[in-house]
């Protein structure tokens, strides 16, 4: 029981809607959500209370065992989403506060750098990719297939095949695209927001203005554009409408609209694209920092920058060292890496003071990094010599197999029980029940919950089932997806006549 004295710093509001709404959400005696304010903590704003919730969160943790690019890579020197998710929220603090200063506090609106800005641009940076599958893009690929394969019955029927019977209430042409084009995206809402456990089942209970920052795309799927960057992909699933609807009665952002921080959270990505990519690539031997420079200087439009220049300078100095020949090359990696960001950094956020107006009127559309060609340039690097690795390529396909296969098992687990209203209801075969018993109970709460939330007494409809699939696939890490689909691979599957 919470004391006299902690509820004495909580209550129940009505607030004015601004975007750096400070609230946190509940839920009334009849499941509505309410607004909540709570105090700071000493120095600590709530704003760095968000921060701190997400540093220490078990999804965070996870993102150690998921693929940037290089799954499962025994050097430990790459990088993992875990990795790169501490460098966004690292960059991402450095252009805010670049930007605040060349403003004068003034390109957002003189909202506190230090209490407010910074700790929202760190949580968001650090939380960015919570919802991205295992295999990173290929483990997304992989799970739109499976659904986009089966999508003449699994929407609609009660199973595969000529005369199974049409579901009651089938999954509405409009969500359909939810699981066909699965994204990440909306998968970090609803891992931030729902997903993880809690006392209030508020998710990680993020205020409403860091959970609007970190919505990239501000949009459901009905509303994607794909010839408008800011909404060419879907944000929310139609799961976390509510929690989104809420984030909007409080802070006055509409559908479309991104939060004015977004920006720099996904300029700080692309530049941990275009440069940290390259650098693992430096780490793994794959091609060296003089290859870097010779690309850098045959590239129009980079080659007269002054980061180029200084470089080149660099390395000649390098060169002319008396170090042996490894140590000379990891300086050198360490050039490219230091004076890249270090221009990218800069450019960035004249970008985003160039176009602060804008930003806060909610008329500007177009990624800040997008047409900047140093950016683009490594970028191509990475995709040359990355992401078109064999090495990468192997390892995708077995974790498009493997995530393909532990879809087909979860999926008879999620189906196959006794009785079809109830999720818990005991399952039919002992293969089910072993892989059902390997599904989270956060997301089997969540299924649940959410079921008795639409109403119909808690049955469970396709839409729900169909979300768990994805909840329990998406929150795997590489090492997990591959060692359960050995384990659940070594159970064989009884065929009854």
């Amino acid at each position: 029981m919470r004391s006299a004295g902690r509820r004495s710093r909580r209550r129940v509001i009505i607030s004015t809607p601004s975007i750096w709404s400070d609230v946190r959400r509940r839920y009334d005696e009849a499941g509505k959500i309410v607004s909540e304010r709570e105090s700071s903590e000493g120095d600590r704003s709530i704003f760095q209370q968000d921060y701190d919730r997400l540093l220490f969160s078990s999804p965070v943790r996870r993102l150690a065992d998921k693929t940037q690019v290089w799954p499962m890579d025994a050097n430990d020197g790459v990088r993992t989403r875990l990795t790169h998710s501490h460098e966004v929220a690292n960059l991402a603090r450095s252009i805010a506060t670049a930007v605040a200063s060349a403003s004068g506090g003034a390109a957002f609106g003189r909202q506190d750098l230090y209490r407010t800005i910074q700790p929202i641009v760190s949580a968001i940076g650090l939380s960015h990719d919570l919802g991205n599958p295992p295999f990173g893009h290929q483990g997304e690929v992989a799970m739109g297939s499976w659904f986009e394969s089966r999508r003449s019955w699994i929407f609609s029927h009660e199973r595969e095949g000529n005369g199974a019977n049409e579901l009651e209430e089938q999954v509405p042409a409009n969500l359909i695209t939810e699981f066909v084009d699965f994204d990440g995206n909306p998968q970090t809402m609803r891992v931030m927001g729902r997903l993880q456990t809690s006392h209030h089942n508020v998710g990680l209970d993020l205020t409403a203005a860091t959970l609007a920052a970190s919505l990239k795309y501000p949009v459901h799927a009905d509303a994607r554009d794909k010839d408008r960057d800011h909404i060419k992909k879907a944000g929310y699933f139609e799961s976390e409408r509510d929690i989104v609807e809420w984030v909007r009665a409080e802070t006055g952002l509409e559908e479309g609209q991104r939060h004015p921080l977004t920006w720099i959270m996904e300029a700080c990505d692309d530049i941990a694209y275009s440069v940290l990519d390259v650098d693992d690539l430096l780490k793994k031997g794959i091609i060296s920092p003089d290859d870097v420079l010779t690309v850098l200087k045959h590239t129009a439009g980079v080659r007269d920058l002054s980061s180029v220049a200084k470089l080149e300078e660099k390395f000649i100095e390098v060169n002319d060292s008396p170090r042996r020949a490894e140590i000379r090359r990891d300086i050198k990696e360490q050039f490219v890496r230091a004076y890249m960001m270090k221009a990218l950094i800069a450019d960035a956020g004249d970008a985003y003071a160039r176009n602060a107006d804008a930003i806060m009127a909610f008329k500007f559309e177009k990624p800040i990094m997008q047409g900047n060609a140093l950016c683009d340039v490594m970028k191509d690097i990475a995709k040359k010599y990355a992401f078109a690795n064999p090495a990468v390529l192997h390892s995708e396909a077995i974790g498009a197999a493997a995530i393909d296969g532990l879809m087909s098992v979860f999926w008879s687990a999620i189906q196959n029980r006794k009785n079809p209203e109830d999720l818990m209801s005991k399952r039919l075969e002992a293969r089910d029940s072993y892989a059902f018993s390997l599904i989270s109970p956060n997301y089997l709460e969540a299924a649940c919950r959410e079921a008795k939330a639409t109403g119909g007494g808690g049955r469970v409809r396709r839409y729900h089932e169909l979300r768990l699939l994805t909840d329990m696939i998406s929150g795997m890490t590489d090492g997990f997806a591959i060692n359960t689909w050995r384990k659940l691979s070594d159970v064989p599957i009884i065929v009854r006549a």
